[in-house]
């Protein structure tokens, strides 16, 4: 009986010494860590959406046209012109995709360019702060870099055309909003966000679950949180 009791609190003991916190680990380790999950839900996240059907066939980002022109959408759907507003949101959807991929070197960039500073005050904070950390310092050159992409790959089908011709139409349904002016802009940003939305997924299936994280030492500082 003495024995098992030892044994018990050896166990215990030895249960203890392995269950850390943040305060236990070194700076360098808490920053290395959160870069390595950062990267890996990023890289996760550009996969995902930067293939065929990555923005169309996903519900929760895809791009549908926007503001007072996506009621009049509806309503001209009910009116059996719905193969026209499906084709138009089809090439915005794969005008993301197509742009999509061009983002994994700049948030990988961004990653690296995290100080301590930053590491710490992401690891106390909600469950998203490190993307929107990533949001804050890289959607900038992100638009830069999209913009261009999703003007020559609107370009290339007539999307603008297109788009200014159902425009036309959806006018007498009501009036366009300044959301809607810029077709190129609009579906950037949209790309954006849902990137981004993908991106803070990741980072709290990584918070919630430390053992999904693809780094040794990504699983030790989540698990520690």
């Amino acid at each position: 009986m003495l024995r098992f009791t030892a044994l018990c609190a050896g166990l215990a003991l030895s249960a203890s010494a392995f269950a850390l916190s943040l305060a236990d680990l070194s700076q360098q380790d808490a920053s290395g860590g959160l870069k390595d999950a950062l990267t890996q839900g990023a890289k996760v996240a550009v996969q995902q959406l930067g293939k065929p059907g990555g923005f169309n066939d996903n519900p929760d980002v895809r791009i549908e046209l926007p503001g007072k022109l996506g009621k009049a959408a509806k309503t001209m759907k009910m009116m059996g012109m719905g193969a026209q507003v499906e084709q138009l949101e089809a090439t915005m959807n794969q005008a993301a995709e197509a742009a999509v991929p061009q983002a994994q070197a700049l948030l990988v960039d961004a990653v690296k360019k995290m100080t301590v500073q930053d590491a710490k005050g992401i690891l106390a904070g909600p469950e998203d702060a490190a993307t929107q950390y990533l949001n804050k310092t890289s959607r900038e050159q992100l638009r830069a870099k999209f913009l261009p992409i999703v003007k020559q790959a609107t370009d290339k089908v007539g999307l603008a055309q297109q788009y200014n011709s159902f425009a036309g139409q959806a006018a007498s349904f009501g009036v366009v909003d300044a959301k809607s002016a810029n077709i190129e802009s609009y579906v950037t940003e949209e790309a954006l966000d849902g990137l981004f939305k993908l991106i803070a997924e990741q980072e709290a299936s990584i918070r919630q679950n430390p053992a999904g994280a693809a780094t040794g030492l990504a699983k030790k500082v989540f698990g520690a949180l």
